[in-house]
């Protein structure tokens, strides 16, 4: 079983400057670059975060593995706090190119082309909370996350999902891979009850009322299960909403 090493000793070059964050200015001062990275107080050999220009991006957090040389990244926009990138690798200098790209308020696609390890997530920037675009961007999450994992069957779901309008217009969520909905976006969501589930055995996919609850309709085509679910919506939803923090103040008292 790996353990943690002293990251001192895994980092000795960044135990040198004193931490991650003075490691990445000098590494940034060696491209030519300036960024304004800050060290997370607490565990500054391994925790960092740069800042962007842009209102609508948090800054971008960064990593040390704990147990290997390495760095992860994570940018993600603050209304929902969802990760538009993210990525691993064991180059500083392209840790700093995609710091720099993210602090300058570089589009998503040109942040992959600084630094080709950044993984794009499927989501885009809505600055203006715009739920409609809010859900397009979360199926389009979904499709990519499902086009990437070795799981076919939960692929096939997610497409056929999209495919039908009745679904596509509600905001998608998941829950350990099952597909579920909700007629608000994050970071309040209204969940509408219906789920889909696929089976990695027996290709068979399943509806429940509820998330892992009794199951509806059991079928052998994610098409069959879409139908299902279509058929199983409550009347009357709403359009997608923006799903708004809720307050402590303003929740119900419990009897």
């Amino acid at each position: 079983m790996s353990t943690s090493a002293d990251p001192a000793v895994l980092y000795p070059d960044i135990a040198a400057e004193g931490s991650l964050g003075a490691a990445l200015r000098a590494a940034a001062a060696g491209e030519g670059l300036s960024v304004p990275f800050t060290v997370r107080e607490g565990d500054p050999l391994r925790s960092a975060t740069a800042a962007s220009t842009v209102p609508h991006r948090t800054p971008l957090a960064i990593s040390a593995w704990t147990v290997e040389r390495r760095w992860s990244i994570r940018g993600c926009e603050p209304f929902q706090d969802m990760a538009l990138v993210e990525g691993d690798t064991a180059d500083l200098a392209q840790i700093v190119r995609a710091a720099q790209a993210w602090h300058g308020g570089a589009e998503l696609a040109e942040i992959r082309r600084a630094a080709p390890f950044v993984h794009l997530t499927g989501r885009f920037e809505v600055p203006d909370h715009d739920p409609v675009l809010l859900t397009e961007s979360e199926w389009q999450h979904l499709r990519t996350e499902a086009g990437e994992v070795d799981w076919p069957e939960y692929h096939a779901l997610v497409e056929a999902a999209c495919a039908e309008p009745a679904l596509r217009r509600l905001y998608p969520f998941t829950s350990h891979w099952t597909l579920r909905f909700s007629t608000t976006t994050r970071p309040h969501l209204t969940v509408v009850p219906i789920c889909l589930a696929a089976a990695q055995r027996e290709n068979r996919y399943t509806v429940s009322a509820r998330y892992m609850g009794e199951v509806l309709v059991g079928t052998t085509t994610p098409e069959e299960a879409v139908a299902a679910a279509v058929r199983n919506l409550p009347s009357g939803l709403a359009p997608v909403t923006v799903g708004a923090v809720v307050s402590s103040a303003a929740r119900p008292a419990r009897g």
